[in-house]
């Protein structure tokens, strides 16, 4: 089996700061967010994402967040099986020190 991309949340706060194009999409639950999020993440939480596969473009690559990054490898593993293009940040929100806002 192939491996899952991973990145830092270093990594992803240097791509945000630099203002690359990137898709991040946070797979933690309506009370994780509320305490705060990446502000350019799109929230779809880990038990939805099944139903959001059309939203999401095949050509995009995905950085997939949670908490400590266990359940967004989770996440990433289903969305891989299905033809998308995925990386896993490690370490999830415990360890990413960039901006976060509450989800509006």
């Amino acid at each position: 089996m192939s491996e899952l991309k991973t990145m830092t949340p270093q990594e992803v706060q240097k791509k945000l700061e630099a203002g690359e194009p990137i898709h991040l999409i946070d797979v933690r639950e309506e009370d994780e967010v509320a305490e705060g999020m990446i502000p350019q993440a799109k929230h779809i939480p880990m038990g939805d994402v099944a139903m959001h596969l059309d939203d999401l473009n095949e050509e995009d690559e995905y950085v997939l967040i949670c908490r400590s990054g266990k359940r967004s490898e989770n996440v990433g593993w289903f969305l891989h099986d299905h033809g998308y293009k995925v990386v896993n940040m490690t370490g999830g929100m415990l360890e990413y020190t960039g901006e976060t806002k509450p989800k509006a």
